[in-house]
């Protein structure tokens, strides 16, 4: 059985799995992303690799595939993750491959979502549509004609920096009102004084709004239909947020090709990232994923 090691890096925890050929997860394990320093958030970060590849029997692995919080320079040669202040400029496709001894490729954890989505997904057979993440931050990846949109430096798709409240919070990314510091789960936090899963109705609705109302910018710019979004935030708001985020959508995407857009809920639930890491491996590889 043909094997990748898949590694999701993210402001709330730390993850990793063996993925087989065909995108089923065979064992994974997980940390919460603590550690102040970069080294100690990088020791954390092997002890669950090393945890996974034991859980899985040690099996031989073919490649290692990362999605990872950006920004990042080309190929995730240095990363400096937004949520992550520990890693700034860390090199961490250099050092995950000293630790693993595997051929890695590093690429935003949205992207890879989009990754897996269209291999085994909601998208699966879709040649168009962004895959978004709603957590601790706000990501996305964009396919387009079948293929995944990278942009000069490999950043395309930071859906969670468009502005969807002109006068509204200030974000770590320096600009005021990006969907990330009205939506994410650190934003929902910051405002409510709770944890964002135990936000109210009212919260919920507006999370689901402001997203859509993203989502319909992107429809109408690229000529999308389809939009399917995970994460935390979303996945555990459910039914209520993606009503909210559906009407919105609904009410701003009017163009004849964007109009009957539809926002759906991720179809690989909370394997999403992982399956997704792994299929950033499998594409470097040249395995067959249905996303160029």
């Amino acid at each position: 059985m043909d094997l990748a090691l898949g590694v999701d890096i993210g402001g709330t925890k730390l993850a990793a799995a063996v993925v087989d050929a065909d995108g089923a997860v065979v064992a994974s394990a997980q940390a919460p992303t603590g550690g102040t320093e970069a080294a100690e958030l990088f020791a954390t970060l092997g002890t669950v690799v090393d945890e996974v590849r034991a859980t899985a029997g040690d099996p031989p692995l073919l490649v290692c595939g990362v999605g990872c919080g950006g920004p990042m320079t080309r190929g995730g040669e240095t990363v400096s993750p937004l949520n992550i202040p520990a890693w700034r400029a860390f090199p961490l496709r250099a050092r995950l491959a000293a630790r693993t001894g595997l051929a890695v490729t590093v690429d935003n954890d949205a992207k890879a979502l989009a990754l897996g989505e269209g291999w085994v997904g909601a998208a699966r057979s879709q040649p168009a549509f962004l895959a978004m993440v709603v957590s601790t931050g706000v990501g996305a990846g964009l396919v387009l004609d079948g293929r995944l949109l990278d942009g000069a430096d490999g950043n395309a798709g930071h859906i969670g920096h468009v502005i969807v409240e002109p006068d509204g919070r200030r974000c770590t990314c320096g600009a005021q009102g990006c969907l990330e510091a009205e939506a994410s789960g650190t934003a929902i936090a910051a405002v409510t004084g709770r944890p964002a899963a135990e936000a109210g109705p009212e919260v919920v609705a507006r999370t689901g709004r402001l997203v859509g109302r993203a989502v319909a910018s992107v429809a109408n710019l690229l000529d999308l239909r389809l939009a399917c979004v995970a994460g935390s935030v979303a996945l555990g708001y459910g039914a209520p947020f993606f009503a909210a985020a559906q009407a919105e959508l609904d009410s701003r995407a009017r163009l004849e090709f964007s109009a009957g857009a539809r926002i759906v809920p991720g179809g690989l639930g909370a394997d999403g990232p992982l399956v997704g890491a792994a299929a950033v491996g499998w594409r470097a590889i040249g395995h067959h994923i249905g996303v160029a």
